[in-house]
């Protein structure tokens, strides 16, 4: 808790508020005090010695006389071990039922007196101790984890546990869901609590919305990714390791993860990050596919206030030429901040201005959607809530009481997500939504939070949820909220409109919110380094399997420079969410508000982000196929690239496009890094050889983007139709790329068309499955002027 939060209380909600949201943390940490006394003495555990095994389907059970370790090769590659019995179900992350074990792979002594599971793609060796090694094929290590130790409450309880690893030496660590610091996670603590950071937050913000304990480890060894499926509160300590010069040893990476109680049991995939991503995808599901709108430029304000105001805005990029797919509106349309209303004064006819603007502008209104309800007898929400199952539908404490807390409507209760009842409740609440015009919707706010005068903005810790009928609190079901009630959503958009692909994207999530929709950077603080957070947050989401994501352009508080904004928008246009939004006071973010230049500019990416609509169609499909994300690190293609790994200011999409967003003020000219092969400046049509680094030009008008050689990249024609833009292989080799068309906002199964290109004769020549008849769409040739 900082001044800023106590400031929001007050003086953002009310003071008669504000003297509420202290009285609410009291009862809250009372309730904590009440229901979670102190652990008192705890007894530390090791697994101990090795006692025993018995072979089972894709490995098997290894006994130490303290504890036993559980491991399964899955048939698809993907490696399971878990500590004193845990099973890989139940789990929030995986979709279904657990993936089948692979047959191939058997457990057997080790020659060192332990046992190994040898499967296709990795090695798993036990120690006599309980050390785990993660092994290639060849015998390199790629992760060792050291036996846990466990700290069990003499009284009785959930012990806590921690797990240390160690990596080889050169090793890198991403993930860990959203995190403003990355994408690269330098030495450090980051905790696994999903927290509203309060109003803003920059890079050196931690946690923040979405965390999950999704590690990618990337070395010269390989490529891996480590889960640890577990929801409790917990922390992540990981430390880079540093090689020895000359004959000097190597002092390895080490990772730590510590969890306040709940199960220790891990998932690791193997692999190219191609191959590793979809492994993950495979595991935890595939990503939910945005209708192909949702693809074009947004724009949000929280404070538009009334119908009026939104005409004017849409006018306003109508009448310059601006192009626009979607408007958000926030919690003023509602009446007193109440979900599932309308303030009617204010938008006496929204399902008309829905209507107009989708019919005559083809602008679609998308609505928020907060979790807390008032808690106030008569609001129709929370009567309904109230007769849901025998108890209700909203989250009681210790004592059974319903528990209460502070957000925009005043005093509110929350909804328990963890209820498959109190999910399809919900679900069906959303028929109101769609009722009023709305084409989809963003939770917020879904931490869940409630205001606070100090502590955790969040439930009492010892709050209850069914947790599918298992039982539990809050420790436990605290993470997984925003991803449950992203589910909610989800599957009841899909039953009120089971012809339409919903569009939804939540604020806070876990691992598996792929399945649901995507997420937003939350309340990025305006300024270079929130834009630079802006970018760490992308790419470390689809790291984490979370494709479809994007800041708030411009940053959500306070009032970017002009320049700052062009550059926010700039790089906004090529990441997959491209959303302008920001706080009710922090001014407007409608492009012609920056003065006649950056309106021209902010125009020309708008309309470089319309003339790849069909790319970023593309990616959205082969997302939703392969895992990839749409934006991915320099290193995806090249992980034993040292200097594409440290590389964090620029970022490929997909196979085809290189961008160097401009990150710091002033600048016209920056340094890029490139991976081997041809890139060709797709603005001034210069080639350059890789891998190194090259200076380029960086304007104002635009940000350096670069095309792969050899690469076919749909892209919208100037009749509006599809055609292919082809860069010039280099000499003596081919290139190609992959186009799904645009088949609507239904469940229609993609067609993935293969392109190649080569040089023949001085001329590119492009075929479709090995054929020139199978182009059927224009191409248009460039940089044939560099072969």
């Amino acid at each position: 808790m900082d001044g800023r939060d106590l400031v929001r209380s007050v003086k953002m909600v009310g003071s008669v508020q504000g003297v509420r949201t202290v009285r609410s943390a009291w009862r809250r940490q009372r309730a904590d005090a009440r229901a979670l006394p102190p652990r008192g003495p705890e007894r530390a555990r090791v697994p101990g010695l090795l006692a025993g095994a018995e072979p089972g389907p894709g490995g098997g059970v290894v006994r130490f006389a303290r504890s036993e370790l559980r491991i399964r090769v899955s048939a698809g590659g993907a490696v399971f071990w878990a500590w004193d019995g845990a099973e890989p179900l139940p789990s929030y992350a995986l979709p279904g039922p657990a993936p089948e074990p692979d047959p191939r792979a058997v457990l057997e002594p080790d020659k060192d007196g332990g046992w190994q599971v040898v499967s296709e793609r990795l090695t798993v060796v036990v120690s006599r101790h309980g050390a785990v090694e993660l092994r290639t094929p060849g015998g390199v290590v790629l992760r060792r984890e050291l036996p846990p130790r466990w700290w069990v409450p003499v009284a009785g309880g959930s012990a806590r546990w921690v797990q240390r690893s160690e990596l080889p030496a050169d090793a890198r660590f991403f993930g860990l869901g959203g995190r403003g610091a990355g994408p690269r996670l330098r030495d450090g603590s980051y905790a696994l609590w999903n927290t509203d950071p309060g109003g803003r937050f920059g890079p050196g913000d931690d946690p923040l919305y979405l965390t999950m304990p999704v590690q990618v480890v990337v070395s010269d060894a390989g490529t891996h990714l480590a889960f640890h499926d577990n929801t409790w509160a917990g922390r992540v300590t990981v430390r880079e390791g540093e090689e020895g010069a000359g004959s000097g040893h190597d002092r390895p990476g080490m990772c730590e993860v510590r969890m306040d109680g709940g199960p220790l049991r891990c998932w690791v995939v193997t692999g190219t990050p191609a191959r590793v991503l979809q492994g993950w995808t495979a595991l935890t599901g595939a990503p939910a596919l945005p209708p192909s709108w949702a693809l074009g430029p947004q724009h949000a304000r929280w404070g538009f206030g009334s119908d009026r105001e939104v005409r004017r805005v849409v006018a306003g990029y109508r009448e310059r030429g601006l192009p626009l797919s979607v408007l958000h509106l926030d919690i003023d349309h509602y009446d007193g901040h109440q979900v599932f209303t309308v303030d009617c004064e204010r938008f006496p006819d929204l399902a008309g201005l829905a209507k107009e603007l989708r019919e005559r502008e083809g602008v679609r209104l998308v609505s928020i959607v907060d979790p807390a309800v008032k808690a106030e007898p008569g609001n129709a929400v929370f009567d309904a809530g109230s007769a849901v199952g025998s108890a209700g539908a909203f989250v009681r404490d210790a004592r059974g009481r319903t528990v209460r807390g502070e957000v925009w409507p005043g005093e509110c209760v929350y909804p328990d997500f963890t209820d498959p009842q109190v999910r399809e409740w919900w679900g069906g609440l959303y028929e109101e939504r769609l009722a009023q015009g709305f084409s989809g919707v963003w939770h917020d706010m879904n931490e869940p939070v409630s205001f606070t005068a100090f502590g955790d903005p969040t439930l009492p810790r010892s709050a209850r949820h069914c947790l599918e009928g298992l039982g539990g609190d809050h420790r436990e079901a605290h993470n997984v909220y925003g991803l449950a009630m992203a589910r909610a959503g989800y599957e009841g958009l899909c039953r009120l409109r089971p012809d339409e692909r919903p569009f939804l994207f939540s604020r806070s999530g876990w691992a598996g919110m792929q399945r649901y929709g995507g997420t937003w950077s939350g309340d990025v603080e305006t300024g270079w380094p929130g834009l630079r957070a802006s970018l760490a947050l992308v790419l470390g989401l689809g790291l984490c399997g979370v494709p479809y994501s994007g800041p708030d352009v411009g940053g959500f508080d306070g009032s970017p420079s002009p320049e700052l904004y062009l550059r926010w928008f700039q790089l906004g246009a090529w990441l997959p969410l491209f959303r302008t939004h920001s706080a009710i006071d922090a001014g407007r973010r409608e492009p012609w508000e920056f003065g006649p230049e950056v309106l021209q500019h902010a125009r020309a990416a708008l309309e470089e982000r319309e003339r790849l609509r069909p790319y970023f169609v593309t990616l959205a499909q082969l997302a939703r196929l392969t895992g990839a994300p749409y934006v991915r690190p320099l290193w995806w293609g090249a992980p034993g690239d040292r200097a594409l790994r440290d590389c964090e200011d620029a970022f490929l999409l997909g196979d085809a496009l290189l961008v160097a967003p401009v990150l710091q003020r002033g600048t016209d000219r920056r340094a890029v890094r490139l991976p081997r092969g041809r890139w060709y400046d797709t603005a001034s049509g210069e080639a350059y050889e890789g891998p190194g680094q090259v200076l380029v030009d960086a304007p104002l008008s635009r940000v350096p983007v670069l095309a792969r050689a050899g690469a076919v990249i749909p892209v919208r024609g100037a009749d509006g139709g599809l055609e292919l833009e082809v860069w010039a292989p280099a000499p003596g080799r081919t290139g190609g790329g992959l186009v799904v068309r645009d088949a609507g906002d239904g469940w229609e199964q993609p067609r993935v068309e293969r392109y190649t290109s080569r040089l023949s004769g001085g001329q590119v020549v492009v075929e479709r499955d090995g054929e020139e008849s199978g182009v059927t769409c224009p191409v248009r040739v460039r940089g044939v002027h560099n072969c």
